[in-house]
């Protein structure tokens, strides 16, 4: 699992079928404190989340059994909101 901000929206009018239903945002990998690090990426939403948010990312075979088709064409899936992290005894992020 990887910590990970929504940095934007990616839409697609055609796409591959089992993938219609799916809301896919571009996330950026972060830090401990939310810091963005590296390039961004598409990633499945299957949890609904907004704009700036921390999320939780899985890849590869993990992204596949969280879009619920292991036949899923995804390789990177929210699966969660971060309310806080905590990293060496000490809080460092914080949700508004």
């Amino acid at each position: 699992m990887k910590i990970a901000k929504v940095v934007g929206v990616a839409i697609s009018t055609v796409k591959e079928p089992r993938l219609e239903d799916s809301k896919l945002l571009l996330v950026n990998d972060a830090d401990q404190t939310g810091k963005i690090v590296g390039t961004p990426y598409i990633a499945q939403d299957v949890v609904g989340v907004g704009p700036d948010e921390l999320v939780i990312v899985v890849q590869g075979s993990s992204a596949r059994v969280a879009a619920w088709d292991n036949n899923a064409p995804v390789d990177a899936v929210i699966v969660g909101i971060l309310d806080s992290l905590q990293f060496e005894g000490r809080t460092t992020f914080r949700k508004h």
